[in-house]
């Protein structure tokens, strides 16, 4: 038996959910989830995918995930750095990451994503950037009353013990390095200080 989430919460890494689980492609084997933290959203792709595996490095995150996932037979929980576990290359049809790819090394990570990726698979990637020149910081100012309401009124909270850091990158510069990557990448710029890459990897 399943057992369902005791305290649903809502944040603007959760507002990303129904946008990634859209983007997971029809008749989905195998997704993987760049640090999963609680789970949550591992959880819901088993919804959309076959088997779905979760990774995070953070121990007590993935505890938690693990005492979540109780009654999710096609869920796998790995405690580890995604760039050096032992995940099968071009192993998944899917791979997202919310809020977890400014904790690393952008260039190294984006790769590593790239290369577990089945050919025909897809990539989304949700993160944070850094506000650097005046059209980047006049999006945030427009968007700050929109955020400030929100999270008020749909009581915004998270995960305890959830990792924090701040982006080191640039909007600008995540745009310019992913296109470098991932040729014809989409990068979208969100209201909420979120962007998000979507990319599909050409067929073998």
């Amino acid at each position: 038996m399943r057992q369902s989430d005791p305290r649903p919460y809502w944040n603007t890494n959760v507002a990303r959910h129904p946008g990634i689980l859209r983007a997971v492609p029809n008749e989905c084997g195998d997704a993987l989830d760049v640090g999963c933290g609680d789970g949550l959203l591992a959880r819901k792709l088993t919804g959309r995918a076959k088997r779905v595996t979760g990774i995070d490095n953070s121990p007590g995150m993935i505890a938690r995930a693990r005492v979540l996932a109780a009654g999710y037979p096609e869920l796998t929980l790995i405690e580890g750095d995604f760039r050096t576990a032992d995940l099968p290359a071009e192993g998944f049809d899917f791979v997202c990451s919310v809020s977890t790819i400014h904790h690393m090394d952008f260039e190294t990570a984006l790769t590593r994503m790239r290369e577990l990726l089945r050919p025909g698979g897809r990539l989304v990637v949700v993160g944070l950037g850094r506000e650097t020149g005046p059209a980047e910081w006049a999006a945030t100012i427009a968007a700050a009353p929109i955020m400030r309401t929100l999270k008020v009124l749909l009581r915004a909270s998270g995960p305890e013990g959830m990792p924090i850091a701040q982006p080191r990158m640039s909007y600008r510069q995540v745009r310019t390095t992913a296109r470098r990557l991932l040729p014809g990448v989409r990068y979208r710029r969100h209201v909420l200080r979120r962007y998000s890459l979507t990319w599909e990897k050409p067929p073998a």
